[in-house]
């Protein structure tokens, strides 16, 4: 509250200086202008530039455009779907009848940033990297749950790229047409990817200074021929939010990094910039908790407890002024496509919309292990070192104290907080788990499979069997009906309880133009080729 005091005040004190500089813009249709560097508030420093390696939005958001997928969600749709698929690299796609066999037929005459051809060489070797059998691997191989499916990748050719696969999954497509896919060169190494990225897209790499900024520059030889319409795009790390608002406001950026401004300051935003550009969307990102599998949270009724706990009215009140979402495992719908059925949902641990009930049985249970006033259970809650993460984490503190839980908070740096999940260097954790593609392909095997990373080590063998068979199933409607009953069973079990699905607000001036912003992920529109200014 103090925070939003201070940035208010200041607010008011940059109202008349942005107003008495700002321009007025004609009105009507204008044609997209060729130059201009656009200046974007990044939030925080990632690990590396190399986006298979990495984890989150922070190197995902900057480093798309310097990249090209096989195929990609439309961008100027703002859902993405599995049949709002367009080619990138890849002209065209056919099945196999068997649904085993999906082949390429690639772009003809692209060309890697440092002038060596793209081939399906190079399509092979990606995927040889992210199933971690390439000469020279990947340090941290995020996404290879993703394709454990793949078989092998074989070509014909330079331009012909056939993935042979185990058995069959529609899915697949929607999984290529994540930011979090792009092509890498056969040529360049992961060392160096991590340093500098060598890509096919609309951008290159130009500088990236920890803790400061990234640069990234015009592609001159860029495939689609008169893109990209921006000279560069500079993200400056601000790790502070009030000061990036304000360094917003006052002119210093074109945008916000996007989805970081909350719903309470879209609102001072506007107050202090009336002409910005503001969007709140949902982002496909929940907060959620992780209980390290050891006790006493090896026991599913603790488990249990902690999740009946939850007042997800209230997280959804204080975070997002009401505007957020309760949900399962998957995006609550509409801008979700798999979410529960709010008659399933209203059934599990800690939906009962009488949150004191739910509360009193949790104690029960707690009570039943041994556990009271007296005896409270002690413990860091570890949370990553961004503002949503803490505030969330203030709140759920206060919460846990319902069923003798007394939490101390230990906040981790971005850097380190994925690697801590990993090594399980963590009691009791507050994370968010960011959904790359709206699909059960992406979300189950990456966050609940045996081999996934739920960072909880939980495994069931029947809920492998559901994702695996949800996977294989062509008809949509009946894999809606599996992946709702997996929902169902992780939701029971207590398994990374979601707290609430976040919104979040993207603004930008009005010289910024053409800007996509998507409702059901937040990292698949960054490509920027299309993106132009008016100044």
């Amino acid at each position: 509250m103090m925070i939003r005091v201070a940035f208010q005040s200041c607010v008011r004190c940059v109202v008349l200086i942005v107003s008495l500089l700002a321009v007025s813009v004609p009105l009507g249709a204008l044609a997209q202008k060729q130059g201009g560097v656009l200046r974007v508030a990044h939030r925080d420093s990632p690990a590396s530039m190399s986006i298979h390696e990495e984890g989150t939005i922070s190197a995902v958001m900057p480093m798309m455009g310097v990249f090209n997928n096989l195929v990609m969600f439309d961008p100027k749709a703002k859902q993405n779907t599995l049949e709002g698929i367009v080619p990138d690299l890849a002209t065209k796609w056919t099945w196999s009848e068997d649904g085993k066999t999906l082949t390429f037929a690639l772009r003809e005459g692209v060309k890697w940033h440092d002038g060596k051809p793209f081939t399906a060489a190079d399509v092979k070797c990606t995927f040889e990297l992210l199933a971690g059998t390439a000469k020279d691997n990947f340090k941290v191989n995020f996404r290879k749950g993703w394709y454990a499916n793949v078989e092998s990748v074989s070509t014909n050719g330079d331009h012909e790229a056939v993935v042979h696969l185990r058995a069959p999954q529609p899915a697949l497509l929607a999984l290529l047409s994540s930011g979090f896919t792009p092509v890498y060169p056969c040529h360049v190494s992961p060392a160096e990817m991590r340093r500098a990225p060598v890509g096919t897209g609309p951008f290159k790499f130009a500088e990236y200074k920890p803790n400061q900024s990234i640069k990234v520059v015009r592609n001159p030889d860029y495939w689609k021929k008169g893109l990209p319409y921006l000279d560069g795009i500079e993200y400056t790390i601000i790790a502070n939010r009030s000061t990036a608002m304000l360094s917003f406001i006052s002119g210093k950026f074109d945008m916000t990094f996007p989805f970081e401004v909350t719903v309470p300051l879209v609102k001072d935003i506007k107050d202090g910039l009336p002409s910005a550009q503001c969007e709140i969307a949902p982002m496909n990102v929940a907060a959620n908790l992780l209980m390290n599998p050891v006790p006493p949270f090896d026991d599913i009724d603790v488990r249990r407890a902690v999740a009946m706990t939850i007042d997800r009215k209230a997280f959804i009140e204080i975070m997002t002024q009401g505007q957020g979402d309760a949900g399962g495992a998957m995006l609550p719908t509409p801008a979700g496509r798999w979410g529960l059925p709010d008659e399933i949902v209203r059934e599990l641990p800690g939906f009962d919309p009488d949150v004191a009930k739910s509360r009193a049985a949790a104690r029960k249970i707690m009570e039943a292990k041994g556990y009271g006033p007296a005896k409270m259970i002690k413990l860091k809650l570890s949370s990553r070192n961004l503002p949503t993460y803490r505030d969330a984490a203030v709140i759920l503190i206060s919460q846990l104290k319902e069923i003798y839980i007394d939490a101390e908070l230990q906040l981790v740096e971005t850097a380190q907080w994925v690697p801590k999940l990993m090594r399980r260097d963590y009691q009791f954790g507050l994370s968010q788990v960011g959904n790359g593609v709206d699909d059960p392909d992406q979300n189950y095997p990456e966050n609940y499979a045996c081999s996934g990373r739920t960072y909880m080590d939980y495994c069931n063998k029947e809920v492998d069997s559901l994702i695996a068979q949800q996977s294989a199933e062509r008809d949509q409607e009946k894999r809606k009906k599996i992946a709702w009953e997996i929902d169902r069973k992780l939701t029971n079990e207590a398994v990374r309880p979601m707290l609430y699905y976040m919104r979040g607000g993207t603004c930008w001036r009005p010289e910024v133009k053409n800007l996509s912003i998507q409702v059901n992920s937040i990292y698949n529109s960054w490509r920027m080729d299309e993106v132009w200014l008016e100044r």
